[in-house]
């Protein structure tokens, strides 16, 4: 009996011991910190780019014409289509021209009376002359018959100005486009009365080819413009020899080319602009006026070696435009820039940046400034 108490005791003194040699070689629990965030980063790309000056504007027609009836009559026929595109001279309404075909033939036989009344008037004239001199007429009848002479050939002088401006508005019966363009939809029908009180608008006509194009650049703009003809040796006179290109909204480039055209005299006090205008083909009038452009205007003739990073990768905030780099430790800064011209999926940067920077284009929500990350190389666009 004593026997087996002994084994029971032995027994649960060994249970007991194994448990604290357990208890002893347990681990304890540590925290163990995540590892840092993996972004991905591009060394700045440098490039011989030309550095432009962009800007917004609108496009303007070349001409634009409200077409009016200058005499007054019936709209005898309209002789084009809506929207058409017409040459000059193509007549485009007919004001019933019968009254002023009319007015012209009066004119016209007024004035064949008038000459024949001074050929009379001057035959009878150098009769008296010819008398006077032998005196069977007196000075008087002389004078009087050079009166009647010299009034009769201002008449022929006044019938032959009656007879042009009859001739003038017999040609305004027929209103023609005044230059190659389109015309818009009449705004008269046929049988309408024009022209009885005032002028009426028929139609416009636009010229679409070539075409305008308007813009604004800011007074440090001016001045960078003026320095760059002045390095290049030209002058306001060099203006048609500055290239302009010009893309609508929804371009992914600026695939219209021009020249500049016109400079504003002056900058506008008010804004602190200088208007400028473009003048561009097209051929194919896929500009219309009134369309909103982004146009852009080299400072330079020649490419300027630049620092070129992702457009995705810059941000805006209130102290302006900004990057993320990661330093030598590995940790997150925001590095203010000054950006330039954007050169398709990249961007000039002209200051801020220097050519040994790893700048954040990937993971940017992971990348908190003052942070440690995990760079990573990215492949870099339009390298």
């Amino acid at each position: 009996m004593r026997l087996r108490r002994g084994k029971a005791a032995l027994a649960i003194l060994s249970v007991f011991g194994l448990m604290a040699l357990l208890a002893g070689c347990r681990r304890e629990n540590a925290y163990a910190p995540p590892p840092p965030p993996q972004v991905g980063v591009v060394r700045p790309l440098a490039r011989a780019v030309t550095p432009y000056l962009e800007a917004t504007g609108s496009t303007v027609a070349f001409n634009n014409v409200d077409l009016v009836a200058r005499v007054e009559g019936f709209v005898q026929s309209i002789d084009y289509r809506d929207g058409a595109t017409v040459a000059a001279g193509t007549r485009l309404f007919l004001i019933e021209p019968a009254p002023y075909q009319a007015k012209l033939q009066q004119a016209q036989a007024a004035y064949a009376s008038a000459q024949a009344q001074f050929v009379q008037a001057d035959a009878e004239y150098r009769r008296q002359t010819s008398l006077g001199r032998s005196d069977f007429a007196s000075q008087a009848a002389v004078d009087q018959a050079r009166a009647a002479r010299d009034s009769n050939q201002a008449n022929v002088t006044s019938q032959q100005a009656a007879i042009a401006l009859a001739g003038i508005n017999l040609g305004y019966t027929s209103v023609t486009a005044p230059f190659d363009g389109v015309v818009t939809q009449h705004l008269v029908s046929v049988g309408d009365l024009v022209g009885a009180s005032a002028p009426t608008r028929l139609a416009t006509i636009v010229q679409l080819d070539p075409i305008y194009v308007s813009f604004s650049i800011s007074e440090a703009s001016v001045q960078q413009i003026r320095a760059g003809l002045a390095k290049a040796g030209l002058t306001v006179a060099d203006l048609g020899t500055i290239p302009v290109e010009v893309g609508l909204m929804t371009d992914p480039g600026y695939p219209y080319r021009g020249v500049l055209d016109y400079v504003a005299p002056q900058v506008d006090a008010a804004t602190g602009t200088l208007t400028l205008r473009a003048i561009l083909k097209n051929p194919d009038l896929a500009l219309l006026p009134g369309y909103f452009v982004r146009v852009r205007v080299p400072r330079t003739q020649r490419p300027v070696e630049s620092l070129l990073v992702p457009d995705a990768a810059l941000g805006s905030n209130q102290a302006g435009r900004y990057v993320l780099v990661v330093n030598d430790g590995n940790v997150v800064e925001q590095r203010s820039v000054q950006v330039g011209a954007r050169d398709g999926a990249l961007r000039v940067i002209d200051a801020g940046l220097g050519a040994a920077d790893r700048v954040v284009v990937s993971g940017l929500a992971r990348a908190v400034p003052g942070e440690k990350v995990a760079p990573v190389a990215a492949p870099m666009p339009g390298s």
